[in-house]
């Protein structure tokens, strides 16, 4: 593949809601422009951009592949981006690479959740996008009713610049409604449609659109609105310019329709692309910190070379796989470039472009154009690599924190010894998943967006790296903790043949509120224990609330004051004193009231406005206690505190109550009181496996 110049190349993030046809528009799109020699399918498993095992058995993409077309001189480098909410977390990563979006819409279903989202994302990143009615092939599909969801969600900004010829099985083509032509096609052709007049019967509905069309492009620039109310019309040249100012300073949002699955309306799209996306050296840049300044450093090909990492991926065979956007300068071949971020340096061996899972070597590449590179040490995504002496670093992109963990155990011995290293080449490429251990519980727990998401990781383990590892829910890291004083005597007196233990401490006890952990203090006076014997008391304390009193679950937030005791010239001792300190902690338990402690979520759903109601009814049998809501557009945010203990299904019940419209997202808020019901279930359960663990050991 030849190598491309910044002002010819265009970066774009195709995004949607799951199954809105991403991937099959990729598809076309790489097929019309001579990418592939055939139309590949998602349900045949061989389309370029879903390549992964666990894509093609599931058929949905779980994470951002890239792709090349090349048409009308332009290089269109196509990020194709996972749509289900499970997953969404790699779209916002991905987006950072992108200088445009085409936005999905089902021609059944209109605007979805996730579509909001995705369109948010754009909004961060302030990318400029298109929005493509797809599916309009479908039974019940409707160009103008999923036109009205659009500009219901996004504003009267989002104007029809096509529209359909046909519809549901007749969907045979697009009308242009800015060169007032009509494109028909083939089904399953090569995307190239046959250019010829508009139907008489659609005629009336076209000039009403172009009308539209020309009064949103005038609005915004003051030549064309003279123009247009001194000549009531504009021409075909001056609405081509004005529609690309509008789409680059977004604030037009221009809507085409197709059907990806029978590649109708793909070569206006490609023409779209190379007409109207801004190339890199045309936008206002990247956000960047030079020398602890922050700035944004713009696209250009006569500085030193830097590049930022925007996605990493683990093969098996050809090792880590390094995706990155050069902002600066030009990446050449077998270059000696410093890692920033790590303080290393990489040597580029084998720059590539990637084509789904292949990667086309190619010997530099330029200014705002993406590349691929196997193999380098240390580099991981969010890195900034740049030429010796520069001194900037490009931020990476902040993911959420994973909002469900599970228990992750090895099947076999085997497994485990392997375990480590199989998650940690996943994390490398998985940016929104933890893995880390529990010190109360002492499970492994891998953490990620859902459970669909941790269970992919758990496939992946065993097809790449074959380690079978098993999921359980996590234990609940329950607390014990006291509501009442105690005032109590801890004294071990034992007399042997030789040396006895002798050890007498009087404590008070009191709770300290939630998050106060322990404290210790010491109000000896006249020397009633030596001071050398205090640490002991302390430790005693210490290490007998860390096994709890209720439940076995570690005590806090109390207060232990040490004021009185007695000691013996030759029978006293540190572990004397550290026995007395235990039996006074069991003491002090039978007065201080000691209760159990849960962890409370904070929890944040984004659904449908219909299943508000349900969902509320839904959090308040779950303990939860409704804290906020807020209505975007069809979707409602509902913000809730509900114990951990209650979440562990949600995922899946959330599934179910909306039909995998909703998504979630939870993170650890504080602990408190188990109500006295639960409490009593808890602690019979404990003694139980108390009890069990006994007998085995007999």
């Amino acid at each position: 593949m030849k190598v491309y110049e910044s002002k010819d190349i265009r970066n774009v993030g195709v995004v949607g809601h799951g199954d809105s046809g991403k991937t099959t528009l990729t598809a076309g799109l790489l097929f019309t422009a001579g990418a592939t020699n055939r139309l590949l399918r998602v349900d045949e498993g061989n389309t370029i951009t879903d390549f992964d095992e666990e894509e093609v058995s599931r058929k949905i993409s779980i994470s951002t592949a890239i792709a090349v077309a090349e048409w009308k001189k332009a290089k269109i480098n196509i990020l194709d981006t996972p749509g289900y909410n499970i997953f969404i977390n790699d779209t916002r990563a991905a987006l950072v690479a992108a200088d445009s979006t085409l936005v999905l819409v089902d021609g059944v279903g209109g605007v979805e959740v996730q579509t909001e989202k995705v369109w948010q994302f754009a909004d961060d990143y302030k990318l400029p996008r298109a929005v493509i009615i797809n599916k309009l092939d479908r039974e019940r599909a409707d160009f103008f009713r999923a036109l009205e969801s659009v500009q219901a969600n996004f504003g009267r900004s989002a104007v029809p610049v096509q529209i359909p010829l046909g519809a549901e099985r007749d969907f045979a083509g697009v009308i242009d409604l800015v060169r007032m032509r009509a494109f028909t096609y083939t089904p399953d052709g090569d995307g190239k449609g046959k250019e010829g007049d508009i139907p008489a019967s659609l005629a009336d509905a076209a000039q009403k659109a172009h009308e539209a069309l020309i009064e949103m492009v005038a609005e915004g620039n003051d030549a064309l609105m003279e123009e247009y109310f001194e000549k009531g019309a504009l021409s075909a040249e001056q609405i081509v310019e004005g529609l690309r100012q509008g789409f680059r300073e977004m604030r037009i949002f221009p809507v085409l329709c197709a059907s990806a699955l029978h590649n109708i309306g793909a070569d206006l799209i490609l023409n779209f692309i190379a007409e109207n996306v801004p190339s890199p050296a045309e936008r206002e840049g990247v956000a960047a910190i030079v020398n602890d300044q922050e700035t944004t450093r713009k696209f250009n090909e006569n500085e030193p070379p830097s590049m930022f990492v925007f996605k990493t991926m683990a093969d098996p065979f050809a090792g880590r796989i390094t995706y990155f956007k050069v902002v600066t300068g030009v990446m050449k071949n077998d270059a000696t470039i410093q890692n920033l971020t790590r303080g290393t340096s990489e040597r580029l061996a084998h720059i590539s472009v990637p084509q789904g899972k292949t990667l086309q070597p190619v010997t530099e590449v330029r200014a705002g154009d993406i590349g691929a590179i196997a193999k380098l040490k240390d580099t991981l995504t969010g890195d900034t690599l740049a030429d010796k002496g520069v001194n900037l670093v490009y931020p990476p992109v902040k993911l959420p924190e994973p909002s469900i963990a599970f228990a992750i155990q090895a099947s076999s011995r085997n497994d485990e010894d392997r375990m480590g290293n199989a998650v940690h080449r996943i994390l490398e490429e998985d940016q929104s998943l933890r893995f880390y251990r529990d010190a109360q519980t002492r499970e492994f727990l891998l953490a990620g967006s859902g459970q669909q998401h941790v269970e992919v990781v758990v496939s992946r383990m065993k097809r790449r790296y074959g380690v079978e590892v098993t999921l359980k829910a996590p234990k609940i890291p329950y607390r014990e903790t006291i509501r009442g004083n105690a005032d109590v005597q801890g004294r071990h007196k034992k007399q042997t043949g030789g040396h006895g233990q002798f050890g007498d401490c009087w404590i008070r006890m009191e709770p300290l509120p939630r998050g106060g952990q322990f404290e210790f203090v010491n109000e000896i006076f006249g020397g009633a224990i030596p001071k050398n014997f205090i640490p002991a008391v302390e430790k005693g304390i210490i290490e007998t609330a860390e096994k709890g009193f209720l439940a076995g679950y570690p005590m806090v937030d109390f207060r232990v004051v040490v004021y009185d005791g007695s000691y013996h010239d030759v029978d006293s001792s540190e572990l004397a004193f550290k026995l007395a300190a235990r039996k006074a902690f069991r003491a002090a338990m039978q007065y201080a009231k000691p209760s159990l402690l849960e962890p409370v979520m904070n929890v944040e759903i984004q659904a449908p406005v219909e299943y508000a109601g349900d969902l509320m009814g839904d959090l308040n049998g779950r303990r939860g206690r409704i804290s906020g809501m807020e209505t975007k557009g069809s979707a409602q945010f509902i913000r809730a505190q509900v114990p951990m203990a209650e979440m562990l299904s949600y995922q899946s019940d959330l599934t179910a109550m909306t039909q995998g419209r909703a998504s979630f997202s939870m993170e650890f808020d504080h602990y408190d009181f188990v109500p006295a019901l639960q409490a009593d279930k808890i602690v019979a359960a404990a003694k139980a496996a108390k009890e069990g663990e006994e007998e085995e050991e007999e």
